[in-house]
């Protein structure tokens, strides 16, 4: 079935690499225009952020599919930077269709060790970020008049409490409940909003030296053979994760006409992570 998605314009958050990479490749693969931002600095991580250099190669592989893009520097916790590169983007593309709230940071540490500035970046990012993302959107999507797709990214951690990670547990959860109440509030205009969760994903948010001290704390410098069964023991699937294209596969499906009845919904692709 290609051409999924033809002739609609994206909007993909965090799209310079990893998931948003993928997501914004695999919808201009089936036929859609992609507008794409990243904030393409360190905003308080401890492992390597995205570059200029990576947007570029996410805009490389979407025009390889013969598809336009409009990519942009652009920070989900400032409004005025995401809509002012999804205004420059839908002016150059004619409109926006689905938007695809991707964009998001990890760290770690006990309730008692977080810092106030680690809890306000990460709610900055992560679930700010989102509304921010969404509420750039909507108007488009209004006044267009012919409906629309919200798709935002929370996590298995959005579903069920895990230790260590209690400000990127809270924001995930705020995720699921922005995404719900604008399914509510955007029903009458047919703009169709659903939230993903995903288990862990082999991107650089988690493929890197310093997560898998995170799981294996008793090595100084764990590989990733010596850290696989850690990530593996919270799925119920003994893989420790799945790819960017599994979580993209399942936003296309709500993107397309395949889901055009389907709102309000939270979708785990998460290897049983989320079972009760």
């Amino acid at each position: 079935m290609a051409g999924r998605v033809e002739g609609k314009v994206a909007f993909v958050t965090g799209a310079a690499r990893g998931q948003g990479r993928s997501h914004a490749v695999r919808l201009a693969s089936e036929g859609a225009d992609i507008i794409a931002i990243d904030v393409l600095e360190n905003t308080g991580i401890n492992y390597d952020p995205a570059t200029p250099e990576d947007l570029e190669e996410t805009v490389r592989q979407v025009e390889a599919h013969g598809r336009k893009i409009h990519a942009a520097k652009a920070d989900v916790r400032d409004y005025d930077s995401v809509k002012k590169a999804l205004d420059d983007g839908v002016a150059q593309l004619g409109r926006v269709d689905i938007v695809v709230a991707n964009a998001g940071i990890i760290t770690y540490g006990s309730a008692v060790e977080q810092s106030d500035e680690q809890w306000d970046n990460m709610i900055a990012t992560n679930l700010t970020g989102v509304w921010h993302t969404a509420k750039a959107a909507i108007p488009h999507l209004i006044e267009q008049g012919d409906g629309g797709s919200i798709i935002t990214t929370s996590s298995a951690a959005g579903l069920k409490g895990v230790p260590g990670i209690i400000s990127y547990v809270a924001a995930k959860w705020g995720v699921v409940g922005v995404t719900k109440s604008l399914a509510h509030e955007l029903a009458p205009h047919r703009v169709r909003c659903n939230v993903i969760h995903p288990t862990n994903v082999q991107s650089p948010m988690l493929d890197n030296a310093e997560v898998r001290k995170v799981f294996r704390p008793d090595l100084e410098n764990p590989t990733f053979e010596d850290a696989k069964d850690a990530y593996a023991s919270l799925n119920l699937w003994p893989l420790p994760w799945v790819q960017p294209i599994d979580i993209s596969n399942a936003i296309l499906f709500l993107a397309s006409d395949e889901g055009r009845y389907i709102t309000g919904i939270s979708l785990p692709v998460d290897l049983g992570f989320s079972a009760t």
